[in-house]
C-alpha cells in the first residue's frame, strides 16, 4: 500500500510538471517574436488586424481587478455565512442553509453564465442607465456568488474545528457569545478560514465561462461599467480559430495566467504562514 500511495502521489506531480513543461514551452516562442515588453505592457490587443498587435496589459488589469472585486464583496459574505452556520443557526435552520450552499458548488459555470446574462445585464443597464449591461462590474458580482460555495464550506470546517475549551474559557471570563466568536473562534480558525480564500481567489481567477457570458468581451482597459476581457476569456474566445503567431500568443496568455495564479497563491500562502506563527 505504501507503493500504491507513493506513486499515487507521484504521478499527481508529474500532471502538473509536464502542464507546466507544455505551458513554457508553447507560451515562450510567442514572446520573443513579439518582445516581452511590448507584450506585457501592450495596451491594444488585434490579433485578426491586417497589422497585428499583440498587447496584454488590458487582459491583465481586468484579471486582477475583476479577482480583486470578487474577493472584496465575496470573502466576507462567505466567512459571516460560515459563521452563521457554525455558531448561530440552530440545527433545523443550518440543516436548511447548508444544503442550499452545496447546491451553489454543483451548479455549472454556464448557468451562472447565463443567469447572469438573462437577469444581471438588463439589471446594470436599468440600474446604472447603461447601453450595454455587459460589463466588470457584472463579472464581479457573477464571480463573487460563484466563490461563496468553496469558502463557505472550509470556513464551516475550520470553525467547527477550534476546540470547544477555548470558547468555554471565553464565556467564563465573561465575553458574550458574539465577542467570543469574533475574537476567539475566528482567530483560532484563521488558518482553515485563510484556505477557504485561496480557494475562492483560484477559481475567480480562473473562471472563463460564466465571465465570458457577463463582461462583453471587449479588449479595453478595465472600468466597472465598461466591456472587458479577462485573460481566461481571452484565451477562450479566439482558440478555437486561431493560427500561427495568434495561437502561439493565446498560449503566451496561457503562460502569463499561469505565472499570474502561482504568484498569487504563493504570496497568500506566506502570508497564512506569517499568520499562523504571530
Amino acid at each position: 500500500m505504501h507503493a500504491v500511495f507513493f506513486s499515487c502521489g507521484m504521478l499527481a506531480i508529474a500532471f502538473v510538471a509536464l502542464i507546466t513543461l507544455y505551458i513554457v514551452t508553447a507560451g515562450l516562442p510567442a514572446i520573443g517574436e513579439i518582445g516581452l515588453k511590448e507584450f506585457l505592457l501592450g495596451a491594444e490587443w488585434k490579433s485578426t488586424a491586417a497589422e497585428p498587435k499583440f498587447g496584454i496589459l488590458p487582459f491583465i488589469l481586468t484579471s486582477f481587478w475583476g479577482t480583486l472585486g470578487a474577493v472584496i464583496i465575496g470573502v466576507p459574505v462567505g466567512v459571516l455565512t460560515a459563521v452563521f452556520l457554525s455558531k448561530v443557526a440552530g440545527p433545523r435552520l443550518a440543516g436548511v442553509v447548508r444544503p442550499a450552499v452545496e447546491l451553489l458548488a454543483g451548479i455549472p459555470s454556464v448557468v451562472y453564465g447565463l443567469v447572469g446574462m438573462m437577469v444581471l445585464v438588463p439589471l446594470m443597464m436599468e440600474v446604472f442607465r447603461l447601453k450595454n449591461g455587459t460589463c466588470l462590474l457584472a463579472a464581479i458580482l457573477v464571480l463573487a456568488v460563484m466563490i461563496l460555495p468553496g469558502i463557505i464550506s472550509v470556513s464551516e470546517t475550520a470553525l467547527n474545528a477550534v476546540p470547544p475549551d477555548y470558547e468555554q474559557a471565553s464565556l467564563a471570563l465573561g465575553a458574550t457569545w458574539m465577542e467570543t466568536v469574533f475574537k476567539v473562534s475566528l482567530p483560532a480558525a484563521k488558518s482553515g478560514i485563510g484556505a477557504g480564500v485561496v480557494l475562492g481567489v483560484g477559481r475567480a481567477i480562473g473562471e472563463a465561462m460564466a465571465v465570458m457570458m457577463v463582461a462583453g468581451n471587449v479588449a479595453n482597459m478595465p472600468g466597472l461599467f465598461k466591456s472587458v476581457t479577462f485573460l481566461t476569456t481571452a484565451v477562450a474566445k479566439e482558440m478555437s480559430y486561431a493560427g500561427g503567431l495568434q495561437r502561439q500568443a493565446l498560449f503566451s496568455i496561457a503562460l502569463v495566467l499561469f505565472i499570474f495564479i502561482m504568484l498569487v497563491n504563493g504570496l497568500l500562502g506566506r502570508v497564512l504562514k506569517r499568520g499562523n506563527k504571530e
